[in-house]
């Protein structure tokens, strides 16, 4: 039921992950723009042995109950199960796992069945005032599945027996899916039936349906196939008092919409037990091209025209130059042919005027130039039969042209496909040496986006060194795009402060957030809410707003059992 050979104290599993060998400009760069120590510490990971967890708080007659309502296997109180479920993957639940520090451990794992099961479950639950805590792949970085603090038991619901593609209605375009299928799942059944849904969030391999429903997810390719919400046409959601199906129809004017209400509770309200979702059929060809521009204002001008006039991409990310620069960084080292030739376009873009390479890797090692004003990538492509995707090539070209991009080809398409998975490996390699790294994101109007993107860069940075996290390095990019305006997506990185992590991330955190807020930007555009920004939705949906949605946890959920604190702090 779990997945095999996980990393219970990082991302995905333990024999996947971000290889270094062969990227020979990573470290030195790295501990030049963070002012590393040239001895890196190490901090390894401790045996899952070596974790303590407090006991199951259920005694033997709620554990039997349980058992004989889900049967003996499907409960487990173990200390893998229990660990592997405690938390999500931020930042902060990383360093605590690091560091042996499970503080809220569930008292129990249990995976029903069917949806039968998971109803006389909640049952069971609310009976006994038991927290129950939905749970999905676990890969929430908000603090979406981590048990309540205080004394209340509470036991965490995984669905992963529930992965089945139920129903394919193939006149209509739409599938009856299991929420706990998890991506490689819900693929693989629409792809034996030629059809895709679309969605592929870098955690595509780990988390599932019924989490990108309960947090609006949005996968690398929304902006050709839309965020999840645009792919969910009803949702059947579990309630401590009685089951929700939406109606499955394409569109409706019965009043306020109840699957919006649904969509991104976070299982604050119930747990979603299936969904009816859009596809789309399955295309023949991905076309994925780079380009570079002199500038951020010049690649976001050209994707701006690209989204109002087209012809609009099915993906589109324009990397800051600071992102792009960290792109030449990790790039592997090539010999013989391929290195002269690599040699020979960076050649050809220094002439031509943009920054870029391992040539202007050195010189910002030296101080020479400044590595966030540099040229900057585009990532765009395509899906769909071999003539459709072939016919916008010459337009997208010529509009690039236009802003003063070049094209770089499909081989810089090939390349991010390549690694889009395995990025994520590489936080846990630099978790093990000292480095903070953590990740946040948010969303305007395309005439608002340079100032937001300005001034939450400049929060950030000033709040790692003012955490004492030396220099830091702050990389965004466009993520999702539309006609109305974009998202912006930004790592950030400096040096821990040892015993203080968690209060350090925090400290930038908080720095981030209200500077977003106050510049017009989205809390969150596709993480949710979670335990983490709770405090600030009061600020994004306004006093009345908040009693609104606080009247809607007590209609569903009137004895608070279901994942208390997420999106409703306190509730």
């Amino acid at each position: 039921m779990d997945i095999p050979n996980l990393r219970w104290w990082g991302w995905g599993t333990l024999d996947q992950g971000y290889a270094l060998e062969n990227r020979p400009r990573f470290w030195p760069t790295l501990k030049a723009w963070l002012e590393l120590p040239e001895e890196l510490p190490s901090y390894p990971p401790p045996s899952l042995e070596a974790i303590e967890l407090r006991p199951t708080r259920l005694d033997d007659p709620e554990l039997a109950s349980l058992k004989r309502l889900l049967g003996e296997e499907a409960v487990r109180t173990d200390l893998q199960a229990r660990v592997e479920h405690a938390c999500g993957k931020s930042y902060c639940d990383m360093v605590q796992l690091r560091q042996g520090l499970i503080p809220n451990p569930p008292d129990a794992v249990v995976y029903p069945a069917d949806e039968g099961q998971v109803a006389a479950l909640l049952e069971w639950a609310a009976g006994r005032d038991i927290a129950v805590i939905p749970f999905g792949g676990g890969s929430s970085v908000l603090g979406g599945v981590e048990p309540p603090p205080g004394d209340r038991p509470a036991i965490t619901v995984d669905l992963a027996r529930l992965d089945r593609l139920v129903a394919l209605d193939r006149a209509s375009w739409t599938a009856r899916i299991q929420a706990g299928a998890r991506g490689p799942e819900v693929e693989a059944q629409l792809n034996q039936h030629g059809f895709t849904l679309g969605h592929f969030p870098q955690s595509f391999e780990f988390s599932t349906l019924g989490g990108w429903i309960a947090t609006r997810a949005a996968g690398q390719t929304s902006t050709g196939y839309g965020k999840i919400e645009d792919m969910t046409q009803a949702v059947r959601v579990v309630t401590p008092v009685g089951i929700i199906e939406t109606r499955n129809t394409p569109a409706a004017a019965t009043g306020p919409s109840l699957l919006q209400l649904l969509l991104g509770s976070e299982g604050a309200f119930g747990i979603i037990t299936e969904a009816i979702m859009r596809v789309a059929p399955l295309p023949q060809v991905q076309d994925y091209r780079g380009f570079l521009f002199h500038s951020l204002e010049d690649g976001l001008a050209a994707l701006h025209e690209l989204m109002q006039h087209g012809p609009r991409p099915t993906i589109a990310r324009l990397s800051d130059a600071a992102e792009t620069a960290t792109f030449a960084v990790l790039a592997h080292e090539h010999h013989g042919l391929r290195a002269l030739l690599d040699r020979a376009l960076e050649s050809y873009l220094s002439r031509r005027g943009y920054l870029f390479g391992s040539s202007a890797i050195a010189r910002a090692l030296r101080g020479e130039i400044d590595p966030s004003r540099g040229a900057v990538f585009l990532l765009l492509g395509y899906d769909g039969t071999a003539e459709a995707v072939r016919k916008p090539w010459r337009s997208v070209n010529a509009l690039c042209g236009d802003h003063g991009g070049t094209a770089l080809g499909q081989a810089a398409g090939r390349s991010w496909k390549r690694d889009r998975f395995a990025q994520p490996y590489l936080r846990d390699t630099l978790l093990g040496v000292g480095v903070m790294v953590e990740t946040l994101e948010t969303a305007t109007t395309w005439s608002n986006l340079p100032h937001l993107y300005q001034e939450m860069s400049t929060a950030i940075s000033a709040a790692i060194r003012a955490s004492g996290g030396g220099p830091g390095y702050v990389m965004t990019h466009v993520s999702h795009v539309y006609p109305w305006g974009a998202s912006l997506y930004t790592t950030f990185l400096g040096r821990q402060v040892p015993g203080h992590e968690i209060e350090q991330l925090r400290e930038v955190k908080q720095a981030a957030t209200e500077a977003i807020l106050a510049a017009g930007g989205a809390l969150s555009h596709h993480h949710g809410i979670g335990r983490d920004h709770a405090p600030w939705l009061p600020q994004e949906v306004g006093p009345l707003g908040m009693q609104a949605l606080t009247a809607l946890k007590r209609a569903f959920d009137p004895q608070g059992i279901m994942n208390p604190g997420v999106l409703l702090r306190g509730e």
